[in-house]
């Protein structure tokens, strides 16, 4: 088995409308991994074939050990992971109200890992292979067979509003054009995706400005990226990235490496 990193966008035109992509991180002879990974409007599963949770972050492989089954949900801060020992990791990025479609009670609060995302006998077919159509085709299929509807029309709306006018939006102005309080919005955003309407417009757009600069226009400086996403000024650009990277602009781009071919953004530490 080889160090690899991959990511691959499912098959299944059910499964599309509701993941994002999925990835397959192996590292063999891994000793010590350390990376940061950054807030985002997806939340993500991941698998671990031999692993045990150390802490929050921290994972540990133990031969003797069943997969280790982790949800994160939609952060606010810089995650940081540190994997000691080999690794063979399996992780499905959800499209927002994504998660929905496929499993339900779950808190979106914190991190879960007492959850049963896949049975012994799945975990046990997808870990046997690193075949990209056959690993696809295998996730697709697990995940159909769990898809049960979920229908929230103020997050539905919501959702779309945001990412539609998301350089030129206010939360009271969503609340009034859905006819409801902010409160009620409030609720429904932080049951289901466990931030604040605010805080979600925020991820997003902080989303749209990384995607901007990394994938549609690397040479656009910053105090440009600021005026076309519509921050007050290029000092309260710089406040958002510090927030939500712990580097200014400059330092989070140069030190940022892109993994696969998505979205997968990580400051891998030596």
């Amino acid at each position: 088995m080889s160090e690899k990193f991959e990511t691959f966008k499912p098959k299944n035109s059910l499964i599309k409308s509701y993941v994002d992509y999925y990835y397959l991180d192996i590292k063999p002879n891994n000793e010590i991994n350390e990376f940061q990974c950054f807030p985002h409007f997806n939340n993500t599963v991941s698998l671990y074939k031999s692993h045990t949770r150390k802490e929050k972050g921290h994972v540990v492989f133990d031969e003797a050990a069943t997969p280790l089954q982790i949800f994160t949900p939609i952060r606010e801060k810089v995650l940081h992971i540190v994997q000691s020992g080999e690794v063979h990791r399996i992780v499905i990025v959800f499209h927002p109200l994504g998660i929905q479609q496929f499993y339900r009670q779950l808190n979106f609060a914190d991190y879960i890992t007492n959850f049963e995302f896949f049975n012994k006998q799945e975990l046990n077919i997808l870990f046997s292979t690193e075949d990209p159509e056959v690993f696809t085709n295998l996730l697709d299929s697990c995940l159909e067979k769990r898809f049960r509807c979920f229908e929230n029309s103020i997050l539905e709306q919501s959702i779309q509003s945001i990412f539609s006018q998301c350089d030129n939006f206010t939360v009271a102005e969503l609340s009034a054009t859905l006819g409801i309080s902010r409160q009620h919005l409030n609720r429904n955003f932080q049951s289901h995706l466990g931030v604040s309407v605010k805080k979600f417009h925020e991820i997003v757009l902080f989303r749209k400005t990384v995607n901007e600069k990394l994938f549609e226009n690397p040479e656009r400086n910053f105090t440009e990226l600021a005026h076309e996403f519509n921050y007050n000024d290029q000092s309260h650009f710089n406040k958002v990235y510090k927030n939500f990277t712990e580097n200014s602009p400059k330092s989070f781009f140069d030190k940022g490496t892109v993994l696969g071919s998505q979205d997968t953004f990580w400051l891998l530490q030596s």
